[in-house]
């Protein structure tokens, strides 16, 4: 995720004149007819000027009769923004970002909002945006029609990943997400990094990871990050029962794992669409040359019946027990490793077209 920059604002406006930094332009009936609606909500803008589409925007008005703009500078100003919004009866949140700021968005208001979140919309703005491929988004969507949708009712509901650390962690900070991963993981979103300084985002980003990790599987040494992984413990359910282990490469190590409560994710992954959650996994204990050309099929939904012999597991459950040797990854940043619970959060109310 991209940093939380400048200085903390906190801006409860009428009418307010410079709000195009945190929209896109859109289409030109809708600020007419938004100026025309009544009864429309009291909206609160997260919004992080550095996600990779809020960059270089021209101002332009937005025609509302209330909203408040918090650009938190620090992630320990999260919970402070959250306060003010809840102090001003904001109805409808708006996150203008990338996957990150969503996680931080979640994060600052679990310690606020409680059982009563407001309704959320997502403007995706980042370099990836998992939360609105899985919502269905449009990727122009603007914050007029995010309002009037909010008007209209178009709402589904989600519940994100929670991350509480256990045991002696450096951040003691419970964490909200979407997507959690260890092991390969990790180097994949390193190599995702890299596709983004060449100029690949969303899918053409996800493809250019995968063409990386197939060749890192058939041609990578047995210490490559891509084979190797790292040390995990994994244990599944209130019983704590540990995940099996194929016997394909260390036992107290694992290839990959990868835990969400998505079901769509970019360039068509499907690794666990017709699990009924609430969390799903998918784990694999060693990549194998053998699996190079497999894996692909398997991960965009091909089901073979000798999964667990490949050395792969796929699981639904309601809560998942972590050991983490190595550090793991909670939508797009990276985390140090130790000792984690994962248990599904509240349902939350996004609006949506």
């Amino acid at each position: 995720m991209t940093a939380w920059p400048g200085r903390l604002a906190q801006v409860r406006v009428h009418r307010l004149s410079n709000v195009a930094t945190m929209v896109q332009p859109a289409r030109p009936d809708l600020n007419t007819r938004l100026s025309g609606e009544s009864g429309l909500p009291v909206t609160g803008v997260l919004y992080n000027p550095r996600s990779h589409r809020n960059r270089d925007h021209t101002p332009r008005d937005v025609d509302h009769p209330v909203i408040r703009v918090e650009q938190p500078q620090r992630r320990r100003d999260l919970k402070d923004a959250m306060q003010r919004f809840v102090d001003s009866g904001v109805e409808l949140l708006v996150i203008n970002g990338g996957d990150g700021t969503v996680r931080d968005a979640l994060t600052g208001g679990n310690m606020v909002f409680g059982e009563k979140w407001p309704a959320l919309a997502v403007l995706p703005r980042g370099k990836t945006n998992a939360l609105t491929i899985d919502l269905q988004m449009p990727g122009e969507w603007s914050l007029e029609e995010a309002i009037l949708a909010h008007r209209d009712g178009n709402r589904v509901t989600r519940r994100p990943l929670v991350l509480e650390p256990l045991g002696d962690i450096e951040d003691p900070l419970v964490r909200l997400g979407f997507i959690l991963g260890a092991g390969a993981f990790v180097a994949a979103i390193d190599s995702g990094q890299g596709a983004h300084r060449l100029g690949a985002f969303q899918n053409l980003a996800v493809g250019a990871t995968a063409v990386w990790g197939f060749t890192q599987a058939l041609f990578g040494g047995d210490q490559n990050p891509w084979k190797r992984g790292a040390a995990m413990d994994v244990r599944l359910g209130p019983d704590m029962a540990r995940l099996a282990h194929s016997g394909h490469g260390e036992e107290s190590r694992r290839s990959a794992l990868f835990a969400s409560t998505l079901t769509r994710f970019p360039a068509g992954l499907d690794p666990f669409s017709e699990l009924p959650g609430p969390i799903r996994l998918f784990a694999l204990d060693r990549f194998r040359r053998r699996l190079a050309f497999t894996l692909p099929l398997i991960l965009k939904g091909w089901r073979p019946d000798n999964l667990m012999a490949m050395g792969i597991h796929r699981h639904s459950t309601e809560r998942i027990d972590l050991d983490l040797g190595g550090g793991f990854i909670l939508d797009g940043e990276r985390f140090d490793p130790g000792r984690y619970c994962v248990t599904p959060g509240p349902e939350l109310s996004f609006v949506v077209p």
